[in-house]
């Protein structure tokens, strides 16, 4: 493949949509399905979200959670117990109707959320306040057969989440539960994967159909769109008295339980190639990337090559038992300035160059992918130099990230002023808090409350819609 072909060909700037689409497949992310709207995981972007389980697995786990797995097929008669949750996922769920070659008794749904098909299995587990509380947590596919445009990563027919599901004696604890996931939601995505997020409550009206209150956390992507990163739901005794999850308390007094639900999903692997990308291609984390470094030996003519191969070979050997992920690519069909290309495509986030005139000064060349900043380190620093460039790169990354969003948050005092600004990023602006408003907004703008902030702000003008008095400010976007 000539380098012409591999490389991006348009500007994150001038063509977002296309420069996304590019990166994903180039940088060998993914790759689209036979099936229109599904897509293929590649083993760079596997790899990825096998690093983001590993992360979150590690926390849930330190806080008594444990990993199951439930079918994914699911009986119609159980969504329909729950009137709101099955109005909510019904227009995109995917039935199977026949079995074989014979027509199933009751219609069976692909796996669209697992609510109502773990919930009618707590209710034959739990009897007792001793059975308290239950915290599972699954890494599954999901269906939902969007009839939208899709994007890979960001909207498939099929894709990749985690979901928690969580029964609790009080409503105390069901609320704890909640913060506790979406903190830990919050560490994972601006810890690891370098992306800022606004965290809050969703309004009645965009909350998780069965909820009691939603919680959520969204970021800000750089055509000025929010993503939602991930959610976390108190859903009350909402599921507990359609499913008869009940228990008897410490006064041998029947109760139903109080639950939580929570999940993020492989969009977020779109948000990171949005988020840090550049023209090159991919931008990657030092935290989530499969490969932090990689070595590539230049040799000339008239110089012996093995010297460069020696020392290239134990630079990478020192930082392989660092516990560094290196690669050394000493493929000779192809030359230094492809491989470079080649590897700051994917994302890697340091080069490591060896040629014979840093074998000669002992010393080694990193090149920063966030800066494609050059530094030469003396060859006996290079495993300390390395680790802390990655740290250097993780917090550069973040920061950059960070003021991005902060310059392009919005305060509007008027729907003059509120249309004006949506195209910039999220628009804070205050609201009545009555459901008709925030609905017209969303029909005529496309932008919608992305969340009330947990700490309450004061009002500074009337309702952006109607002019009536305002009860509180509000965070609106336009969202994938």
């Amino acid at each position: 493949m000539k380098m012409s072909d591999m490389g991006i060909t348009v500007k994150k700037t001038e063509d977002f949509s296309e420069w996304y689409t590019q990166v994903v497949l180039k940088s060998g992310l993914a790759d689209y399905a036979p099936v229109k709207g599904c897509m293929i995981f590649r083993e760079h972007s596997y790899a990825i979200w096998e690093k983001i389980q590993e992360v979150f697995n590690e926390k849930i786990k330190a806080t008594g959670h444990r990993n199951v797995y439930f079918p994914m097929f699911i009986p119609e008669s159980f969504l329909k117990k729950e009137a709101a949750h099955f109005q909510g996922f019904v227009p995109e769920v995917a039935w199977v109707t026949i079995g074989g070659d014979r027509p199933l008794d009751e219609k069976l749904a692909i796996r669209p959320t697992s609510e109502t098909i773990m919930y009618a299995t707590y209710a034959k587990w739990i009897r007792s306040w001793r059975d308290l509380p239950i915290k599972l947590n699954q890494w599954c596919n999901i269906v939902r057969w969007e009839t939208e445009a899709t994007k890979l990563f960001l909207r498939t027919r099929e894709f990749l989440w985690q979901e928690g599901h969580t029964a609790h004696a009080t409503k105390e604890e069901a609320d704890q539960e909640v913060m506790e996931i979406l903190n830990a939601y919050k560490d994972v995505i601006e810890s690891y994967l370098a992306i800022p997020v606004l965290t809050g409550m969703k309004t009645e009206n965009e909350k998780f159909a069965g909820a009691l209150y939603t919680t959520t956390l969204e970021a800000l992507m750089p055509d000025g769109k929010a993503l939602q990163m991930g959610t976390s739901h108190q859903l009350g005794q909402n599921f507990s008295k359609v499913f008869g999850i009940k228990f008897l308390d410490q006064n041998e007094k029947e109760r139903f339980v109080w639950q939580t639900s929570w999940g993020f999903s492989t969009r977020i692997i779109g948000a990171l190639v949005m988020v840090h990308g550049d023209d090159k291609g991919l931008v990657l984390p030092p935290k989530v990337t499969p490969i932090q470094a990689v070595i590539i030996p230049i040799s000339y003519k008239d110089v012996d090559e093995n010297l460069v191969l020696a020392k290239a070979k134990d630079v990478y050997e020192k930082l392989q038992k660092r516990g560094i992920s290196v690669v050394f690519d000493d493929r000779t069909e192809y030359t230094p300035g492809w491989k470079f290309n080649e590897w700051e495509l994917k994302g890697v986030p340091i080069r490591i160059e060896i040629g014979p005139r840093d074998v000669k000064q002992e010393q080694v060349t990193l090149v920063r992918r966030d800066t494609f900043e050059k530094i030469a380190i003396k060859e006996e620093k290079t495993v300390s130099a390395v680790a802390e460039l990655l740290e250097e790169i993780q917090n550069n990354l973040f920061n950059r990230a960070k003021k991005f969003l902060e310059d392009h948050i919005t305060s509007v005092k008027n729907y003059t002023e509120f249309k004006k600004a949506l195209k910039k990023g999220f628009i804070r602006a205050c609201w009545c808090s009555n459901p008709t408003c925030e609905e017209k907004i969303k029909e005529e703008t496309g932008a919608a409350i992305r969340l009330i902030p947990f700490e309450k702000e004061e009002p500074f003008s009337n309702c952006v819609y109607c002019q009536k008095e305002a009860k509180e400010v509000v965070y609106f976007g336009r969202a994938y």
